[in-house]
């Protein structure tokens, strides 16, 4: 039983002693909630997206992901940026936890803030972009507390081509093509295929349709997916993301699906 008259059903973090009941200095501390000494992490993600792809060609890297995040199963947020620019050389694209893709994306800009100020002439290219987002991600698993991204790290700077995969493990690796989420088990084929050997010739024309068409396969495979997406090009010119765009998609073969609509034997 609470013996202090001052909490009878009145709020917990309520700081005045309205009935000065005894003294101030012996009062009871309401203000200290039961739970601050608890460590408390995020066990599973909330509001999430899907597949971000990414490859290179000869003047570049193209990166790709659409605008929904999830709700669990709900398509919740249909007009979110998953690709996120870094400076004037790198795009990032995240699938997983937005918010935790939020709480990355202050933290580069803060970065490069703090790279502007020194004034010493040197950018951030997206090498070091990924050595950082390496460290950040692998730093927070070891504290048991990751923040739930898988991550794309692309650009060009100095006449060379960037592309690299950190997730919420802090596991790295480089390549010519890369997805994430249910693009790596659908798209990644796809995009090994029509890229790789190709690399120093593939336009970038070429390759935008070989995004889009990715894209669109995704879009009928993956069910956290949309056809509403943004593609970003960078290249020795600087960093461009496009607006949203939309997969043209064809669902009238759907009615010979047994199980489908009307058809049911």
């Amino acid at each position: 039983m609470d013996h202090f008259p001052t909490n009878w059903g009145r709020p917990r973090y309520d700081g005045v002693d309205l009935y000065n009941t005894y003294p101030l200095h012996v009062r009871q501390d309401n203000a200290r909630d039961a739970f601050d000494s608890a460590v408390q992490r995020t066990r599973q993600p909330i509001v999430t997206g899907t597949s971000v792809l990414a490859i290179k060609f000869k003047d570049g890297v193209i990166l790709a992901a659409d605008n929904l995040a999830s709700y669990g199963s709900l398509a919740r947020f249909k007009d979110i940026q998953r690709l996120h620019p870094v400076g004037s050389h790198t795009v990032i694209g995240a699938g997983g936890d937005m918010s935790d893709f939020q709480y990355i994306q202050h933290e580069l800009d803060n970065l490069i803030i703090s790279e502007f100020t020194s004034d010493d002439g040197h950018k951030l290219g997206p090498a070091e972009i990924y050595e950082y987002l390496s460290r950040v991600m692998y730093g927070r698993r070891s504290q048991m507390n990751p923040l739930w991204n898988s991550l794309l790290v692309g650009g060009f700077k100095d006449g060379k081509s960037f592309l690299g995969y950190v997730d919420l493990l802090g596991t790295t690796y480089t390549a010519s093509t890369l997805a994430t989420g249910y693009g790596a088990y659908i798209a990644q084929p796809l995009l090994r295929k029509a890229v790789e050997g190709r690399e120093n010739k593939l336009t970038e024309e070429e390759g935008v349709k070989i995004i889009e068409e990715s894209m669109r396969v995704l879009f009928y495979r993956d069910a956290r997916s949309l056809n509403k997406y943004q593609v970003a090009v960078v290249t020795e010119k600087g960093v461009s993301i496009s607006e949203s765009r939309e997969s043209p998609t064809e669902w009238a073969f759907a009615e010979k699906l047994r199980g489908y609509g009307a058809q049911t034997q």
